[in-house]
């Protein structure tokens, strides 16, 4: 069964060109997409699923670049028994306070959280770096078989770390080369100050074994450069230039808020990304995100603050205003890198067949040559009416197709309740 949409107007993500059409979209993660201009009609067939788009803007769905499904039953949940005063009590009194207490069942409802807060703000892909310390083994499984019973493709990997010792790392691994066998992901490591040399080699190692990459937090707060200057006589990026890390064009850096002018370089001659994620970055006060240097291979991500892409590009956009060289043009440019990314290493699930449909009300024309302060000032993901997942219905009126989203939230509901009794104890 093709989905047909009946005259939208498509905007092409990369050329900007806006076309007045209808579109027939196959199922698969291979399906094609067949765009039939003016007064072509496309084929219909008696199974064919026909929408009419009248009126509306049809483009490619969005990509959350670097996500944390562990923070979805964090909203409303007991304050900490101590108020942080640096960064690093933020992670060690909130973070991993909640990582700590996962479980089977507490991940798999923040998995259909997260997937079900994608789908409504327009991503049909998701770029998670997960951690749940007290329950690692099948971890990964479990967040993949939820977004996939949502309709949300995915790129995953275990954050490994020393900080619980290493035979905790250990189990990171094993869980990392357990999930690489079948599923397509990242190797996964917190950041350089709870990660020990050993640890780090393998981790490396397995991402040389695996053809994959690294996705580590680098540089998110001063704390991390301080740490590794006093540990490892160098600063953080130059460790991981050292290790490897760096070396595959898979690798994700996330952050790299407190760079100096020599790492800067050191990624930009590098294939490795940077993910920036402007608003959890100010809610930690940890900084701002400055692009110095590191302008080609940038993506745009959450953080774990929410899954809404669209307000992610906004706060880079406003924050970075006299901060940041980025305008109208770099702000979508970044917004729009992770499909990019997802291309260049050949990651599946970001086909032409993921759409999404907006249903914008725009007291002024919209057009090509003023999309940009449209996008900027105007798109948001209440305007998210339709979304296609690979070819198939994932939101259709706004409402999600493939689960009750009320029986989810029920779900949800009863484990966040589960999460926050066991915070209190």
């Amino acid at each position: 069964m093709a989905i047909i949409l009946k005259n939208t107007c498509y905007i092409d993500w990369e050329t900007l060109e806006f076309r007045n059409c209808s579109i027939k979209i196959y199922p698969g993660i291979d399906g094609k997409t067949i765009f039939f201009a003016g007064d072509e009609k496309p084929d219909i067939g008696s199974d064919d699923d026909v929408m009419d788009c009248s009126g509306k803007l049809a483009t490619k769905s969005f990509v959350v670049g670097h996500h944390h499904v562990y923070s979805a039953l964090a909203r409303g949940m007991p304050a900490p028994i101590k108020t942080p005063s640096n960064f690093t009590e933020v992670l060690q009194y909130i973070w991993w306070k909640l990582d700590q207490a996962l479980d089977k069942d507490m991940i798999e409802a923040s998995a259909l959280a997260t997937a079900i807060a994608c789908a409504k703000s327009g991503s049909t892909f998701a770029i998670d770096h997960h951690a749940s310390p007290n329950c690692i083994p099948g971890s990964l499984e479990i967040i993949a078989d939820a977004f996939e019973k949502i309709g949300i493709s995915h790129l995953l990997c275990y954050e490994i770390t020393d900080r619980y010792g290493a035979g905790n790392a250990m189990e990171g691994l094993e869980e990392t080369e357990n999930y690489l066998l079948n599923h397509q992901g990242l190797v996964g490591l917190h950041a350089s100050f709870t990660v020990e040399n050993d640890t780090l080699q393998k981790s490396v190692e397995l991402m040389r074994k695996t053809d994959s990459g690294i996705h580590i937090h680098v540089a998110e707060d001063k704390a991390d450069q301080q740490h590794c200057l006093q540990n490892h006589g160098q600063r953080v990026v130059e460790r991981l230039k050292d290790a490897g890390v760096l070396d595959s064009p898979k690798s994700i850096l996330v952050h790299c808020l407190h760079l100096d002018d020599k790492e800067r370089s050191i990624i930009s001659g590098s294939p490795a990304w940077v993910v920036q994620n402007m608003d959890s970055n100010l809610n930690n006060q940890v900084g701002r995100f400055n692009s110095n240097g590191l302008e080609q291979r940038i993506m745009l991500g959450t953080d774990g603050m929410h899954s809404d892409m669209l307000k992610s590009a906004k706060s880079a956009f406003f924050a970075g205003q006299g901060f940041d060289q980025i305008d109208y043009y770099e702000t979508y440019k970044r917004f729009r890198n992770a499909h990019n990314y997802l291309n260049s290493n050949s990651y599946s699930g970001d086909g032409e067949n993921n759409l999404v449909v907006l249903d914008y009300d725009s007291p002024t024309e919209i057009h090509q040559d003023n999309f940009l302060g449209h996008f900027i000032f105007g798109f948001e993901s209440r305007h998210v009416q339709h979304l296609i997942s690979n070819g198939e219905w994932v939101l259709k009126n706004r409402m999600l197709q493939k689960v009750s989203e009320q029986e989810v939230l029920e779900f949800t509901r009863e484990q966040s309740l589960r999460l926050w009794k066991k915070l209190k104890n």
